[in-house]
């Protein structure tokens, strides 16, 4: 193949939409008037001449500038995976603006939105180096710290909106990547600081092919990688943050546009820093006239949309994608020392015991005042505080044997149901009951979530066969389908639709609306469930030593896979009901287990659980009284808690 055979029919199809809503707006006769500096009263040239066309110019510019960045990220990490989205610097600059928002105009006025979003993309990206570094910036370990920093991000710029939403009521709109415009004021600033940053960007050509080499290599050739690393890499956070503090996060972009330009035959460096910007300017732009086409330019955010037609376009090229960056060589291998069993899981056990009687029995006043409650006090408060509790140990405890069994299943120790998009399938199998349906039960729901989680780890798992399972085709299949069907909820959402609004109270993870009848269902759910896993613990001790071993065995590998995968579906879909798809749960607890120095499979999947449960009823509990009168999410509360304690394990070892 050849680079111009994937981007001619890009740019050919969104210049064709562009020309047929152009005519649509105005007769092409007319169209000669778009270039005069007056319209002449005329509303239609002027909207064309204020609105639409800046649009087309801000879509270009914001797909090369995110093409290119993607490809400068790629290059200088050695990873294929790496991109704004994946490395948390678009997570970063949103959160970092959003504060900047918060805290009043002064700051913004003084510092200005590009200044503090490269200050937020910065700060993300050398977090999750740092988290990396260690296992000399491996592209799972890189990777793997990027999604917890983004996710982290994610999760305080929901709290941030979920307290402020006056002062952030445009933020959701915004930060999906809204490209509507009201002038030609983005565009001409988006033109001068690429054009700026693409010259800076072409005097690397030199220094970034040489970064392709080994270290030693490099450094033969005069190269210094300390200042090559930190000049590349701070043009691709610029280029990056100018797109978020313009028109909000389009994450996508930077990372299909660089895969697909290496699909096309961009082998060498330079070529791919030409044919990237120009594959992602035509994706953007593409995207953003089918958008207009739907009627919807003013009401759906744009950068939400691009998931919906870059990640089939992935998925689809996913098998040809050709690995060629060096891995690293110096990544510590060393395990966690084993440790009793029967201890690690009676502190769990313990743990658990003393945050079930912390959130039954001690709590706020309506003076705001703390007591205990015992006796009478304490019967009285049962009835509010005992089912979302248990409603809360019960999705917590799934969502970590779900995620146990998802590592084990994929041999990937960033395998969850959060970062495959197992939840996030979940989320948008109940989406489309509640649209679809005339009226959905609880059984319905439960059928509908599994059925949306089981078809995407399903599809994961077709996607990983053909690619022998690597973890890294394997990690970008699952980034593909979580981003286009949070794509498709977050386009939703932005709809205005009543239900649609019902849903984000859903997704943030609140438990506070649970009653007596949904615990009963929750916890006969997670008992019924949980109850099925000691039958298959011989698979899951087998299915980690490989297809061969496995064989050799007795294992009947596609029964085996097949019955994990309807299982650990069941387990997300029935937690993802109760808390929502945002918490860190199913990526967390399997660490912490392993950390502890638990490698059976029996007793990961008991430590996992009850570390699950542990996180959920002490974020159930932080969320009732730490902003009290007020609630606030679970589920964003788990990650809180759970993104620091990641991190925190993920620079240790």
């Amino acid at each position: 193949m050849r680079p111009w055979r994937l981007a001619l029919p890009l740019l050919t199809a969104a210049f064709a939409l562009s020309l047929w809503t152009l005519a649509v707006r105005l007769p092409p006769p007319q169209w000669f008037a778009l270039f005069k500096a007056d319209a002449g009263g005329d509303i239609a040239i002027l909207v064309l001449q204020q609105s639409l066309l800046p649009r087309m110019a801000v879509s270009l510019l914001c797909g090369a500038a995110l093409g290119l960045a993607g490809t400068i990220f790629q290059q200088v990490l050695r990873n294929p995976l790496a991109s704004p989205m994946t490395l948390g610097v678009a997570a970063g600059a949103k959160l970092a603006l959003g504060l900047a928002t918060v805290m009043g105009a002064p700051l913004l006025s003084s510092v200005g939105r590009d200044g503090i979003a490269f200050a937020g993309g910065t700060l993300a990206m050398a977090a999750t180096i740092a988290l990396a570094w260690r296992r000399g910036l491996s592209p799972l370990a890189l990777v793997l710290g990027g999604l917890v920093l983004g996710l982290y991000c994610g999760a305080l710029s929901a709290l941030l909106l979920l307290f402020k939403e006056h002062d952030l009521q445009g933020l959701f709109l915004w930060g999906n990547g809204s490209l509507a415009q009201q002038g030609w004021d983005v565009a001409l600033a988006l033109a001068l600081r690429l054009v700026v940053l693409a010259g800076l960007a072409a005097l690397l050509l030199r220094p970034l092919a040489l970064l392709a080499l080994n270290d030693d290599g490099a450094r033969g050739l005069g190269l210094s990688l300390l200042f090559a690393r930190l000049g590349a890499l701070a043009v691709a956070v610029a280029l990056s943050t100018v797109v978020v503090s313009l028109v909000g996060v389009i994450g996508f972009i930077g990372l299909i546009a660089p895969a697909l330009a290496r699909l096309g035959g961009a082998r060498r460096i330079d070529q791919q820093m030409l044919w990237a910007p120009i594959i992602g300017a035509a994706l953007l732009w593409l995207t953003d006239q089918a958008v207009l086409q739907l009627g919807a330019g003013t009401t759906l955010p744009t950068g939400a949309i691009t998931a919906l037609f870059g990640a089939p376009v992935l998925l689809r090229m996913l098998p040809r994608l050709r690995t060629t960056f060096p891995q690293a060589s110096n990544a510590p291998r060393s395990e966690p020392r084993a440790r009793s069993a029967a201890l690690v899981l009676a502190g769990l056990g313990l743990a658990l015991t003393a945050v079930l009687a912390l959130a039954l029995t001690f709590g706020r006043t309506p003076s705001g005042g703390w007591s205990f409650a015992w006796g009478d006090g304490l019967a009285a408060l049962l009835p509010w505080r005992l089912p979302r509790v248990v409603a809360a140990l019960a999705a917590g405890a799934m969502l970590g044997v779900a995620g146990a069994i998802l590592q084990r299943l994929l041999r990937n120790p960033m395998a969850s149901p959060e970062v495959l998009g197992i939840s996030s399938g979940a989320a948008f199998g109940l989406i489309v009951a509640l649209f679809v349906l005339p009226a959905v039960g609880r059984h319905q729901q439960l059928f509908a979530a599994t059925a949306g989680a089981a078809a995407i780890l399903g599809l994961i798992l077709v996607l990983g066969r053909k690619a022998g399972f690597s973890p890294e085709r394997t990690l970008l299949a699952g980034i593909a389908l979580g981003a286009m069907l949070d794509a498709v909820v977050g386009a939703l959402l932005a709809g205005g639709d009543p239900r649609a609004m019902l849903l984000m109270s859903w997704m943030t993870g609140s438990t506070y609306a649970v009653d007596e009848t949904q615990m009963v269902w929750a916890a006969a759910t997670a008992i019924l469930l949980l109850a099925s896993v000691p039958l298959l613990l011989r698979w899951l001790e087998l299915v980690g030593l490989g297809d061969a071993a496995g064989r050799s065995l007795g294992l009947t590998l596609p029964l085996v896979r097949l019955s994990l995968l309807l299982l650990s579906a069941a387990l997300t879909a029935a937690g993802t009901l109760v808390i929502g798809p945002l918490t860190f749960v199913g990526l967390m607890t399997p660490h912490l287990a392993r950390l502890l120095g638990l490698q059976r499979a029996a007793s990961q999947l008991a430590a996992s659980a009850l570390a699950g449960a542990v996180v959920m009823v002490a974020a159930d509990w932080l969320g009732r009284v730490a902003a009290f009168p007020w609630q606030m999410p679970a589920g964003l509360i788990a990650t809180l808690i759970g993104g620091p304690v990641l991190i925190a394990l993920l620079a240790r070892k």
